[in-house]
């Protein structure tokens, strides 16, 4: 397989128009400019996220222009992609917040420095300038009848819940990223299809211009339910490698090889029978591929050896006395070095257990003699 067979092909869904006509442009030799939008709703890109972060890597590596764009403007309205109720409106100064160290967690697989280095965008830098004026003008280009077709809408109506106009018009509002940027592609997880098509019908609408869309494969269990963001099992590019790994290794058995397609670089072939073979060696094997991809192989290779010491020999001990805090959240945090928001999103998603109970209360007050496990492989005992 060569790379441009394989940059189509790996971990995508699909290829709008169509696959044969990219194709046909980057066997050309054409050099493209592209990009994928991050929606600032939490401080952490997350493991979906990087199924998409590793397509650019892949285009980035063949020389292409990446874009990566961070929807401070968008991010306030809240994209209501499969959402049954509407989403909480977010204020500027929290998707600033939240948006602050994405350059930093998109660095472990992108090349901001050297020859062609990814671009970082906001996209408030073109749509807080919108006049009211060109607003209009601009949703002139959408119809009511193609808004209303989006599958959440037409649940909630069926639900007699509110669709509120500002969610009308996120679609547009992103679409108009790819006009303004001029792009000539544009990436993303296949639940984010409706949106990217809205900004190929606004490029041939507003500039005659052709802008291809790629999908990326969803990580999914049997269920069709997103692996990585379970509760307890939520993977962060700013958590640490041992958690990031022993989360990898909660894994159901038959998304590991989806896993290896998306989220490494490793060749894919005979993979589905070394899997058969040994799963849990696979799983092992896929757990420390991303390990280091994202933190390298000097602290892969130690987050195996922690899940191996912690969860297959069954060794905990809770060695390592701590003074309690008025609450959980502080006791964590005054503990670990965590921020006390960090330490309550953290109890929240299932990280913390206290007597081998998982806690999501991040206002419990700690006990002398409680056990509190915090991550894969800390193990504290209050005092």
């Amino acid at each position: 397989m060569d790379q441009i067979t394989e940059l189509l092909t790996r971990g995508v869904e699909k290829i709008y128009p169509s696959k044969e006509a990219l194709e046909k442009v980057l066997r050309s030799g054409k050099k493209l400019k592209l990009y994928q939008g991050f929606d600032p709703s939490m401080p952490s890109l997350h493991l979906g996220n990087l199924v998409g972060l590793m397509k650019l890597r892949q285009f980035q590596k063949l020389g292409h222009e990446v874009i990566f764009l961070i929807g401070d403007f968008t991010g306030m309205i809240g994209d209501p992609s499969g959402k049954s109720d509407a989403r909480k409106p977010l204020t500027r100064e929290q998707v600033l917040e939240n948006s602050k160290s994405y350059k930093e967690q998109a660095s472990r697989v992108l090349d901001f420095e050297g020859n062609n280095p990814t671009e970082i965008l906001y996209n408030s830098e073109w749509l807080a300038k919108l006049s009211f004026a060109e607003l209009l003008k601009l949703s002139s280009k959408l119809t009511y009848q193609q808004v209303k077709e989006r599958d959440m809408f037409q649940k909630r109506e069926k639900e007699g819940k509110d669709i509120y106009l500002n969610e009308f018009l996120y679609p547009l509002m992103q679409g108009y990223d790819s006009v303004y940027m001029d792009v000539d592609l544009e990436i993303g997880g296949s639940d984010q299809l409706f949106n990217m098509m809205t900004g190929r019908d606004l490029m041939h609408k507003l500039k005659g211009k052709e802008k291809f869309v790629l999908t990326t494969k969803l990580l999914v269990d049997k269920e069709g339910n997103k692996v990585g963001k379970t509760t307890g099992n939520a993977l962060f590019l700013d958590s640490t490698p041992e958690n990031f790994y022993g989360g990898i290794m909660s894994f159901p058995d038959e998304t590991i090889a989806l896993g290896f397609e998306l989220l490494t670089e490793v060749p894919l072939e005979g993979i589905e029978d070394k899997i058969k073979k040994d799963p849990m060696g696979e799983k092992k094997r896929l757990a420390q591929e991303v390990t280091k991809i994202l933190w390298g192989e000097e602290l892969a290779i130690p987050s195996e050896e922690a899940f191996e010491e912690t969860f297959q020999e069954k060794k905990p001990e809770y060695k390592t006395e701590i003074n309690p805090e008025k609450t959980l959240s502080g006791t964590v945090a005054a503990s670990s070095g965590a921020s006390i928001s960090q330490a309550k999103r953290l109890i929240k998603e299932g990280a913390v257990d206290v007597n081998e109970i998982t806690k999501t209360d991040p206002s419990y007050h700690p006990k002398p003699g409680d056990k509190i496990k915090f991550g894969k492989k800390t193990f504290w005992k209050v005092k």
